[in-house]
């Protein structure tokens, strides 16, 4: 990992990124823009002066990452230090949690967000599958092709890594949108759950 990509944060702690960044770089997100209509010449590396695409680091809870998130779901109340715990958990857990977000640079703010999880698998020669999870873009920032990119991003990056396929869970509503980037629904397949 670069070494300007960790600063000191005010909690002592060095502000790391949950992965290496130099993995955003080089993907091969075009097919996947084509597909929905995004502008060649807008990438997941430039996606304009006042955004930055990249991976969650530890300072991201002072940046409203949790407060995005609760756009999406009930998060709860998660203390800093909660955070922190989770956040060496999953980046000591090498390649598999891949958490991107988007900052607004003019404020500092986390404007969206998403992650792709990597599964180990015996079965495909013992190789990996991708799941792309928590998807969200901010009220304010909606319109702007935020998701997509992140979407794009995150489906380059899987294929990237070698995984031999894709999947995510969506509501019945977002079925058709998911389809700009290649997913279907997989008839004969059901996804289950059994909260607790």
């Amino acid at each position: 990992m670069n070494d300007n990509n960790n600063e000191k944060h005010a909690n002592g702690f060095i502000n790391q990124c949950i992965y290496d960044p130099d993995l955003l770089y080089d993907l091969d997100c075009e097919d996947f823009y084509k597909k929905c209509g995004i502008d060649a010449n807008l990438s997941s590396k430039a996606i304009g002066s006042k955004l930055k695409l990249r991976p969650l680091m530890l300072s991201d809870y002072d940046k409203g990452f949790m407060k995005l998130l609760s756009e999406l779901t009930t998060v709860g109340n998660v203390s800093e230090q909660q955070f922190e715990k989770r956040f060496f958990s999953m980046k000591r857990c090498k390649n598999t949690y891949y958490v991107t977000v988007i900052e607004n640079l003019e404020t500092g703010d986390i404007v969206a967000a998403a992650t792709l999880v990597v599964e180990e698998k015996f079965i495909h020669q013992a190789s990996i599958r991708g799941r792309i999870e928590d998807v969200v873009v901010s009220a304010d920032f909606r319109g702007r092709k935020l998701g997509h990119i992140l979407l794009a991003t995150l489906t380059a990056l899987g294929k990237k890594l070698g995984c031999y396929k894709m999947s995510l869970e969506c509501k019945d509503e977002l079925l058709a949108w998911y389809e700009n980037f290649g997913y279907r629904k997989d008839l004969g397949n059901n996804y289950m759950v059994q909260r607790f």
